[in-house]
């Protein structure tokens, strides 16, 4: 078959739960791949990294046996085999997307696409491995083709795959570097950073902004700073690295911080100062496509402007979250499949931020000094681990939890938190902005004792001077 009523490019978490949204709604759909299923959050992004998260966890609680009354006679790993069981789950879950296929009727093209023009949308070619090409038409076309890491050559932060890195050569090291270099301190550096120093690199992170995490509320980010430089992390804020240069076993660079310009000696470096949408070879100038700074722009439900062609994810800019290329996918194959009278566009206001590092970081709607920058007047609460007894009980008592309401209306402005397992807890208060709970609401719901979330009910009667246990 070389017809379809929806042919989606790309299939990571945006492309695949489109297309099975999709089927789901009668459309005949097909899906092209060029690399692997899942596409880089479950091969090369998401899933590899919490993994290898994951070990190293398992890796600070030998270290910290002790503590609990358990005796390991020696903490230690095995490189090799940590990198082989994320690329062990990564394989996995790519083909559980192919079973996901194969049960949706969603026919896999495997080959690189690009958009010619056609009548109804936009008509696409495929080249395959061979080098043969072949046309398929569509009702329409939906664009999931992602991003990439971000690389800046006139600046000489370019990686070589070799001793620069970017996220790919990341995840599956030659060698445990003895001293790492990671420029750009948002989800993705800070991630690596907590991964590489829990196994005994000497981690350097160098951040241009004045503060790390700086998506996050200011409060978190110190708070994260303070931890991760106790676990020994050499943090650099408001600094810059103005060029790389490889040696054959060692990177110099140059790092300037405070006026002053310093050379320093690394075995390796991670480039995490960003992404671009992939919006190359796809044949976008030639349609009319507008784009803005590699990201295609799109209203809410994912409409380009160019007849039956669409776009969603990464490549139309942020928050770069695999959860929310999923959410907009759904909107947009529900809006042109016509069937679902409640469809909406796509509003980044409740989209959750989660960084799996240690300490975890999560938020969801605005920070502090958002929020008091709309001129209303704040209630805030503010809960920590230390308060908490299952927090104790688990030897996780560094953490905080803190909530943002407007005074007037009790409306759940914002929630953020640092700790353990708050990449899980997050999402209560995204049911609650969802919701449009308020905070005598939120009171009077009874949270499972003991728990970590009793740490949410208490933050919000502290915002309201109720907190029971501080």
């Amino acid at each position: 078959m070389t017809n379809f009523d929806l042919i989606v490019i790309g299939s990571g978490p945006g492309g695949y739960v489109a297309a099975i949204r999709a089927g789901q709604l009668g459309m005949k759909v097909a899906i092209v791949e060029r690399e692997a299923l899942g596409g880089i959050c479950l091969n090369w992004g998401c899933i590899p990294t919490k993994a290898l998260l994951r070990s190293a966890e398992v890796l600070h609680l030998t270290k910290t046996a002790e503590s609990y009354g358990v005796k390991v006679d020696k903490a230690g790993f095995d490189l090799p085999a940590v990198v082989k069981r994320s690329r062990g789950i990564a394989a996995q879950l790519s083909g559980g997307v192919k079973h996901l296929m194969k049960k949706n009727k969603i026919t896999v093209v495997m080959g690189t696409a690009r958009l010619e023009k056609g009548a109804a949308a936009p008509t696409v070619m495929v080249k395959d491995a061979k080098g043969k090409d072949t046309k398929y038409t569509a009702k329409h076309v939906l664009l999931a083709t992602g991003a990439r890491a971000r690389a800046i050559p006139q600046a000489g932060l370019e990686p070589d795959g070799k001793l620069i890195w970017t996220y790919r050569e990341a995840l599956v090291p030659d060698v445990m570097p003895k001293r790492l270099l990671v420029i750009g301190s948002g989800a993705i550096g800070i991630e690596f950073a907590s991964f590489y120093n829990e196994l005994g690199s000497d981690v350097t992170v160098v951040e241009a902004l004045d503060r790390i995490l700086p998506a996050e509320d200011e409060e978190i980010s110190a708070f994260a700073r303070k931890d991760f430089e106790k676990q020994g992390l050499t943090i650099h804020t408001g600094a810059q690295v103005k060029g790389l240069k490889p040696g054959k076993t060692t990177v110099s660079a140059e790092i300037t911080l405070g006026g002053k310009t310093e050379t320093q000696t690394f075995d390796r470096v991670i480039l995490a100062i960003g992404i671009v949408g992939n919006v190359e070879d796809l044949g976008l100038e030639t349609l009319g496509v507008k784009v803005d700074r590699t990201h295609v722009v799109v209203d809410g439900f994912g409409r380009t402007g160019v007849k039956g062609l669409y776009a969603i994810g990464d490549l139309t800019g942020g928050p770069w979250l695999a959860h929310k290329a999923s959410h907009e996918g759904v909107i947009c194959v529900e809006a042109m499949g016509g069937k679902t009278e409640d469809a909406h566009p796509f509003d980044p206001w409740n989209v959750p931020g989660c960084t799996y590092s240690h300490p975890q970081v999560a938020s969801v709607g605005l920070t502090e000094a958002k929020a008091k920058a709309t001129g209303r007047k704040l209630k805030i609460g503010k809960f920590p681990f230390l308060g908490n007894g299952k927090a104790i009980a688990l030897g996780a008592g560094d953490g905080l939890v803190k909530t943002i309401f407007d005074a007037e209306t009790g409306e759940l402005l914002g929630a953020h938190m640092i700790g353990a397992e708050v990449t899980e807890l997050i999402q209560g208060y995204v049911i609650a902005r969802q919701g449009e709970l308020t905070e005598s609401e939120l009171m009077e719901t009874i949270f499972p004792h003991p728990t970590l979330s009793e740490m949410m009910h208490e933050s919000v009667l502290a915002a309201y001077g109720k907190v029971l246990h501080m």
